[in-house]
């Protein structure tokens, strides 16, 4: 089942949270910064951007789906602004490479602002656009579609991953 603009799925958060939706190439890394952030109400990981309907992990990585890997953030806009958590999808990948980042290649890696809205997509345009006077920037900004959330295993991998490896998980 797709998790569309009405909301995330069982989160159970108040109705004054808004949703963000960034796509910086493997999802695990950006999922983990944006979870440290002050005033993120919750994350998750899954997939947006593609043609095929609730598309695997496998599937998305096949190149085929069209799909991105993203991360959707669920955040308080009394604590921590939209514009924000554009720096800071600015700064936690590189916005010059298309369909890519460090060792992982391929369409579902590239860079993209998924916006709720037509003041997420304004705010976006404009942070590329200050963005891009220092070099390029490929980042794609679109309307957010359908989103499809990740397999459990990806969902808060980097701290499930540091839980296992130091013995308390």
């Amino acid at each position: 089942m797709a998790i569309n603009q009405a909301g995330i799925k069982g989160t159970g958060n108040s109705d004054m949270s808004e949703k963000a939706t960034f796509a910086a190439g493997c999802f695990w890394k950006p999922e983990y910064i944006f979870r440290q952030v002050e005033g993120v109400v919750s994350t998750s990981v899954g997939y947006m951007g593609g043609e095929a309907a609730n598309p695997s992990y496998e599937q998305v990585c096949s190149g085929r789906t069209g799909h991105a890997e993203v991360v959707r953030v669920e955040y308080d806009p009394e604590r921590v602004s939209y514009e924000e958590l554009l720096d800071i999808f600015w700064h936690c990948h590189d916005p010059s490479q298309r369909n890519r980042q460090g060792p992982d290649i391929g369409t579902q890696y590239r860079s993209a602002v998924f916006a709720h809205g037509a003041a997420q997509e304004e705010a976006a345009a404009a942070s590329r656009a200050r963005l891009a006077e220092a070099g390029t920037v490929v980042t794609e900004i679109a309307q957010a579609g359908d989103y499809w959330p990740a397999e459990d295993y990806h969902q808060q991998y980097i701290e499930k991953s540091r839980r296992h490896r130091f013995g308390a998980g």
